[in-house]
């Protein structure tokens, strides 16, 4: 169930209801081409006119434009060894 005033719930929503901390909630599937045509409207409304966004919008963008250049590389046995050990003594 969406929670009161989730803008990819409702057609009512107004462009002041993407806040900030929203963007970064919808920038993935909003970059995905997945939202509702409607919160993706709203999205480009709010990042249209806030500086803060519209950088955070730019380094997300260029996060993913490097991490498509990076190429795999193989973990060395004994770090993957000792990361493994670690992670199994550390468990919540």
């Amino acid at each position: 169930m969406a929670e009161p005033g989730d803008p990819s719930q409702s057609a009512r929503a107004a462009p002041s209801e993407v806040e900030c901390r929203q963007i970064a909630e919808l920038l993935a599937d909003y970059l995905e081409g997945t939202l509702p045509k409607r919160t993706a409207e709203l999205l480009e409304w709010h990042i249209d006119g806030c500086g803060p966004c519209v950088a955070f919008v730019n380094t997300y963008r260029g996060t993913l434009a490097a991490t498509r250049r990076l190429r795999d590389v193989e973990i060395p046995a004994e770090l993957k060894k000792r990361l493994l050990a670690f992670l199994k003594t550390h468990r919540p």
